[in-house]
């Protein structure tokens, strides 16, 4: 009766397996072919198709065609999938700080720590062609612009306007400095554009509030809300989770128009160098398409 009651052990009846959690990691990732899922997760295609079954059954994904003959399906999160992003990411999170770390809070991470290297190994691949986030203004925008042959997105903890960072902010490895990032990227925004580069950035704060540092900074790219964690789960940024809060850490990511990840910065232990790394990068990106 205990269980038939306690959402934890509904919950690991559902998700509890290895091979589910795994799964779902991969399609908020984009790979939601059968095949793709095979090769990313080494798999058999026994269990794979066990553990597809299992989570279409529970609502978690969807099947759906994209091809009549012979029959091909996609797998793509339902709204109760994308619901449980946060919580995969909130795995991630411990498992980076508890099993992976030293146990110590940080908005950062040592340049060989396994977060580093899982961020730096994101060139080559993509930022999934559904993924939408919420922009200051509430809208849905996709992070990577259609309009600009390269976009620079750039994560940060956040900012100490229009609301109070929480206590102990300024003690954090790596929490320091949003407010300069955005300025930086505000004053070479003319110098992006020229080059044909967007700018967009991204943390977890709500549009509202980022919509109210927008305007009193004067910033005149996006900035984008991640509340959900959905660019977080795509991509498996590092995050920490300060004020009772999950927050990105600070990364630049320079993103070309066809969604495919050419450079990518972490950590960034230098703000000001990789603000000008990203010019850098992002005109020569740009001019090579």
């Amino acid at each position: 009766m205990a269980d038939e009651t306690c959402g934890v052990a509904q919950a690991a009846a559902v998700m509890g397996d290895w091979w589910n959690l795994l799964v779902l990691r991969e399609v908020a990732r984009g790979h939601v072919r059968f095949d793709a899922l095979v090769a990313e997760l080494g798999v058999s295609r026994k269990v794979l198709t066990e553990r597809l079954t299992h989570l279409v059954a529970h609502g978690i994904v969807a099947k759906v065609p994209y091809q009549e003959r012979p029959p091909r399906y996609e797998y793509r999160l339902t709204p109760r999938g994308q619901s449980f992003l946060p919580v995969l990411v909130s795995m991630q999170d411990w498992a980076d700080r508890w099993l992976l770390g030293d146990g110590s809070l940080s908005a950062t991470a040592a340049v060989d720590s396994p977060e580093a290297v899982r961020t730096r190994a994101l060139p080559g691949g993509t930022v999934p062609a559904d993924l939408t986030l919420v922009d200051s203004g509430g809208a849905p925008r996709d992070p990577v612009s259609p309009d600009a042959p390269v976009t620079v997105l750039f994560t940060y903890p956040a900012t100490g306007r229009p609301n109070p960072l929480p206590a102990g902010w300024d003690d954090i490895p790596g929490t320091i400095g949003c407010t300069l990032e955005n300025r930086l990227f505000r004053d070479r925004w003319p110098r992006f554009a020229a080059a044909g580069a967007a700018v967009h950035g991204v943390s977890t704060q709500r549009p509202e509030e980022q919509a109210a540092f927008a305007e009193a900074e004067g910033v005149p790219f996006p900035l984008m809300s991640d509340v959900d964690l959905r660019l977080a789960a795509a991509l498996r940024l590092p995050t920490a989770r300060i004020g009772q809060q999950p927050r990105l850490k600070r990364a630049v990511l320079v993103v070309t128009r066809d969604r495919t990840v050419r450079h990518a910065i972490f950590p960034v232990t230098d703000i000001p160098a990789a603000v000008e790394e990203a010019l850098t990068i992002a005109t020569a990106a740009a001019h090579a398409l």
